[in-house]
């Protein structure tokens, strides 16, 4: 993966503005939220659900045979941006527990509401895992 950012933009702060791969294979991680794996939700709390939402991307792409640092496309949705500007040190916590300084190009979205009615988060991933020589 090599991030592209173009010539005299200031640097992009918490994401990519954009990604390149070459070989390999990609894997889409369709839509997570806060739910474990009994599709019980963790908590109510945006960070909390946040962190997990993360999490089960980060399980998928690992099931896939990839690692967390193979995401290179990320979108979250949130129901409450007000939520997620107040928890920026705990999402940015969260994070870095899951993805470390890896950061992918994404989009952070304001919807009304998701599917799962008690979901504050939803994230969907695309990985690029490059096959070993």
């Amino acid at each position: 993966m090599k991030t592209v950012q173009p010539e005299g933009w200031a640097p992009a702060k918490g994401y990519a503005n954009g990604v390149v791969c070459e070989g390999g294979r990609t894997v889409y991680v369709a839509g997570q939220i806060a739910w474990d794996a009994q599709q019980r939700f963790v908590s109510d709390d945006f960070v909390a659900q946040f962190d997990q939402a993360l999490a089960n991307v980060v399980a998928v792409v690992e099931a896939a045979g990839g690692r967390a640092t193979d995401i290179v496309k990320m979108t979250v949705y949130v129901t409450d941006l007000d939520a997620y500007r107040d928890g920026l040190r705990g999402v940015g916590g969260a994070w870095r527990a899951r993805l470390g300084k890896h950061f992918p190009a994404m989009a952070l979205v304001g919807v009304t509401g998701l599917v799962e009615r008690a979901a504050k988060v939803e994230i969907e991933a695309i990985a690029h895992i490059t096959e070993s020589a």
